[in-house]
């Protein structure tokens, strides 16, 4: 098992379809000067091939922490988060829902899937920036994060 500790590199699951949200994560976490390397897969069956440690991601690290979209291709948001309930050593992993929807039967049965948090993706770069600065601070500095067993 691995812990985590304040200041450490923090391994981030990025679960995002479109391009441009993922460079606009990527600039949000460079300018935020985190100290974290950030794993981006495409879609709902990469994600979870990335977190069951599967196909092309046998040797994939856990992550600290997964950044989840839902409206992704192949397999949709909320069934990764079903399936992420159903595996007990995947399913200590927070995950935070970033997506455009806010609709609320969406942020209700995310909830409801366990998840730890649920936010709407910010209009502006500097909106962006300051999620990924508050999400730093709440996550990586205040709240204990559990072990990550290997």
């Amino acid at each position: 098992m691995r812990d985590y500790r304040v200041g450490d590199p923090v391994d981030i699951l990025v679960v995002e379809d479109n391009p441009g949200d993922v460079r606009l994560t990527k600039e949000a976490f460079k300018e935020a000067q985190l100290s974290c390397e950030l794993h981006v897969v495409t879609n709902g069956e990469e994600a979870l091939d990335f977190l069951y440690r599967r196909n092309e991601y046998e040797s994939a690290i856990r992550p600290h922490f997964v950044l989840l979209d839902l409206n992704l291709p192949k397999v949709d948001g909320m069934t990764v988060l079903e399936k992420i309930c159903d595996e007990p050593v995947v399913r200590r992993t927070p995950v935070v829902v970033l997506t455009s929807s806010e609709a609320e039967e969406d942020i209700v049965e995310a909830y409801e899937l366990q998840v730890n948090a649920y936010l709407t993706k910010p209009n502006t770069p500097d909106d962006f920036v300051e999620l990924v600065q508050t999400l730093n601070e709440f996550w990586f500095e205040l709240a204990k994060l559990p072990p990550i067993q290997s």
